[in-house]
This record gives C-alpha cells, sequence and structure tokens, in this order.
C-alpha cells in the first residue's frame, strides 16, 4: 500500500472550509465525507480532513486553538510560480489570506503562505530541484 498522510483540521463552518480548499485545487471524496467531515484529496498521497469541532472532538480532547494561532503550517507542491500565484489568489476570493508570511523566492525556490477561513496556515511552493546551487 502506497503510503499517505491524511490531515486533520478542526473547522468552524464545513461548507465554507469544503468550498474553499475546492477553490485551491482540492477534491472531495464523497466516499470518506459526511455531515460532519469532508475528505479533500491533493493528491494520491495527501488527504486533509476537514472536521466539525463535535467530529474533531471525538478523536481528541486536547482543545482547538484560537484562530490566528500556528500550531503548524503546511507545505504543498504546485507546478510552477504561477500556480503558486493563483493558490494566493483563489485564497482571498474564497475567504481565506494570502501571504501570512513573507514571499520568499530563492530562484529555485518559490512560495507563499496563506490561511484557510479556519487560520490554518499552508504554504504553496515551487521548486526546481536542477537549479538548486551546489553547496561547494
Amino acid at each position: 500500500m502506497t503510503k499517505m498522510i491524511f490531515v486533520n483540521l478542526p473547522v468552524t463552518e464545513l461548507t465554507r472550509a469544503q468550498a474553499f480548499y475546492e477553490a485551491l485545487g482540492f477534491i472531495n471524496n464523497p466516499q470518506f465525507s459526511d455531515d460532519n467531515s469532508a475528505c479533500m484529496v491533493w493528491s494520491e498521497a495527501i488527504h486533509v480532513m476537514l472536521l466539525t469541532h463535535a467530529k474533531w472532538q471525538g478523536f481528541t480532547s486536547r482543545p482547538i486553538p484560537p484562530a490566528g494561532m500556528s500550531e503548524v503550517m503546511l507545505a504543498i507542491s504546485c507546478d510552477s510560480r504561477e500556480a503558486v500565484d493563483r493558490m494566493n489568489e483563489a485564497a482571498v476570493r474564497h475567504g481565506g489570506t494570502a501571504d501570512v508570511n513573507p514571499k520568499q523566492d530563492l530562484g529555485f525556490l518559490f512560495n507563499r503562505s496563506l490561511a484557510d477561513p479556519d487560520g490554518h496556515v499552508w504554504e504553496a511552493m515551487w521548486m526546481d530541484p536542477a537549479a538548486i546551487p551546489s553547496a561547494d
């Protein structure tokens, strides 16, 4: 079986969160979605589980961090610099926030951070491994 990652995120409004992630290019997998959760697929190996607060609390007794806190920053790769820009633009149009951290352009690596409507931080990034400077 292919190794996969399922990122679980508590959300205040499931419908809004699902629409936001669809606008960024994620695809809903209805097989693992219901009235309290939505499985959003980025790739064969990366899935984001959006969970209502009630569903989240069924998995853990740990408190949900308040909006504006950074419990984690998740980085996902994009096909181009333009795709990184488009993801940030889509975030703003769908209730998120673009550039919550400064843009980074190292030539071989370009990234921009965005936050979803619940404040979860994502780093959209593009990298050209062939252009990474040598350590010589």
